[in-house]
């Protein structure tokens, strides 16, 4: 029998809006590589119109995700962190392509991140018991504090953790209820892609995440002005696009989580829980 040699089947990587896998608006892509400049993938090459149509996946899910029970989004959490168990090797093998690992470092990246969904969906309904609670007054009342949801936040991942620092950004924030429109690491957006599909069959409804690959600066922008964008996370920003993009977020008076130095590695702690909530404050009298 004749041996005869087959083309491999490449994979179109694609943007992932409420729920769905389109192609770019554009129909732009650009070439990936890894750290030896060898060609990976065309990944797309998300437009302006492309962050329009996220930011109203992300709204239009935002009313049932936010009105979700904390235990239903923590079981969606960890539904994630279970089906990542199952692809972990292809993510071991984009994980070392996209950040120059060996297989060992890349497996512990990898490893970090499930383990790190499987943290963050324990806090779904713990979080109102550290934001919220019962506040003393002078007089014959309730007076109840408790976290909601800022709303529709952005997310820019960080350029230098494709995977780990990925999911460090994303579940934090919609674990409280919040939606996001998240712009992928700009040369290692495919880890981030292929999660993507991850999301898509893990019981999260379409529209809570939206995955764009493309120029970090020229989606970042409209996400930045967009005035149905309630909160900014700058994580993978340079120091100029952060101060452009915090400018601009200005204008209708967005939540903006400025760029800091972060080991993605470490206990995560619960800075990112708080940062994409809102309080709020009930006052009930007591019935005496």
């Amino acid at each position: 029998m004749n041996t005869v040699d087959r083309l491999s089947v490449l994979k179109t990587y694609k943007l992932y809006v409420g729920g769905k896998f389109p192609r770019s608006e554009s129909g732009r892509v650009y070439e990936v590589t890894d750290s030896k400049g060898t060609w990976l993938a065309n990944a797309p090459l998300a437009s302006r119109k492309d962050a329009r149509d996220a930011v109203v996946a992300a709204r239009k899910a935002f009313g049932g995700w936010s009105g979700a029970t904390a235990y239903n989004r923590g079981q969606i959490l960890y539904r994630v962190a279970e089906m990542l168990e199952g692809r972990r090797d292809q993510f071991v093998a984009e994980v070392g392509a996209a950040e120059g690992l060996s297989k060992a470092k890349a497996t512990a990246q990898v490893d970090a991140a499930i383990d790190r969904w499987v943290w963050y969906a324990g806090w779904s309904d713990k979080v109102a018991q550290i934001a919220g609670g019962a506040n003393p007054v002078a007089g014959p009342y309730f007076n109840l504090s408790a976290p909601e949801p800022t709303g529709v936040v952005a997310v820019v991942a960080p350029q230098e953790s494709s995977f780990l620092g990925l999911v460090s950004v994303i579940a934090p924030a919609i674990v409280t209820g919040n939606t996001v429109v998240v712009v992928a690491a700009e040369g290692a957006p495919l880890p981030a892609l292929s999660l993507a599909e991850v999301l898509a069959t893990s019981d999260l409804p379409g529209g809570v995440v939206n995955i764009l690959s493309g120029r970090t600066a020229e989606i970042a922008a409209p996400l930045a002005a967009h005035q149905d964008v309630n909160a900014l996370d700058l994580a993978g920003a340079g120091k100029e696009l952060a101060k452009e993009l915090e400018v601009a977020a200005a204008d209708n008076l967005k939540r903006v989580l400025r760029p800091a130095p972060v080991n993605w590695s470490a206990d995560p702690g619960t800075g990112r829980l708080m940062s994409f909530l809102e309080t709020k404050t009930v006052w009930h009298p007591m019935g005496v």
